[in-house]
């Protein structure tokens, strides 16, 4: 029970993290907090995420790529020029590290407007870091796994976050349905999206890039939004104000 409680917890505590703070917040800046909390989701997102911590920075660069680039070569993760999620993983942890370490040139586009905390993100991306929180995570099992094949679960805890990149990107530019024809291959692939946090609502999410609830019909669920409005009416963060254009739907939504 401790091992399974375990793993959804750091499961679902990254995977807010990710698309609460990395991508919501870093990527598209859909709300404003002030610097206490800004600092304070930053060192969350580092323990949530442990060993596979992802530079905010990074991240947002990244992601702002996706969106221009969605589904073409120059995508940084799309799974239609790859032949499967583990190559299109590899080639955005290439394309991840050059941008980290700065050996490439952002384009002015996708540069700026993000949190950056650099003590963070030294410790975050150092060996010392990545294995201390893998040897956590294996002395944990060991201390309370009841089954060997409870073990099979420790590679996904050493690299969650790209897990939850792999699933994503994979599965929401190649399974689902459409709502909106956004002249690229998103789609939704949940209807009620708990295993990704919403996140699976890609095609919505292609259309509307500042909509902070990424369900649209009503009977899509996000579960990340209540949480999102609770925090804006307990002012600890603050939404912005979005205008959005009404988008038409296909005729088969």
């Amino acid at each position: 029970m401790a091992i399974l409680i375990f793993f959804l917890v750091h499961w679902y505590l990254s995977l807010f993290v990710q698309t609460f703070f990395l991508h919501r917040y870093a990527a598209h800046k859909m709300f404003t907090m002030n610097p206490f909390w800004e600092k304070a989701f930053y060192l969350l997102t580092y323990i949530a995420q442990g060993s596979s911590f992802l530079s905010p920075r990074a991240y947002a660069i990244l992601h702002r790529m996706h969106h221009a680039f969605s589904d073409t070569e120059r995508d940084p993760h799309s799974p239609h020029f790859s032949n499967n999620a583990f190559t299109m993983m590899w080639k955005t942890k290439e394309i991840y590290n050059n941008v980290l370490n700065n050996r490439v040139e952002t384009e002015r586009r996708f540069d700026g407007n993000y949190p950056v905390w650099n003590f963070i993100e030294k410790v975050g991306d150092s060996y010392f870091s990545r294995i201390g929180w893998g040897v956590a995570y294996v002395l944990f099992y060991i201390a309370f796994a009841t089954q060997w094949w409870m073990f099979l679960l420790l590679p996904i805890h050493f690299l969650m976050g790209p897990v939850h990149g792999a699933i994503v990107n994979w599965s929401g530019h190649k399974y689902g349905y459409q709502n909106f024809d956004n002249n690229d291959k998103s789609r939704n692939s949940l209807f009620f999206d708990f295993l990704t946090g919403g996140e699976l609502f890609q095609n919505n999410h292609h259309k509307l890039p500042n909509r902070v609830n990424f369900g649209v019909k009503w009977w899509e669920f996000d579960p990340t939004w209540p949480v999102i409005w609770t925090l804006d009416k307990l002012s600890i963060i603050k939404l912005k104000p979005v205008k959005v254009k009404t988008a038409k739907a296909t005729a088969n939504a």
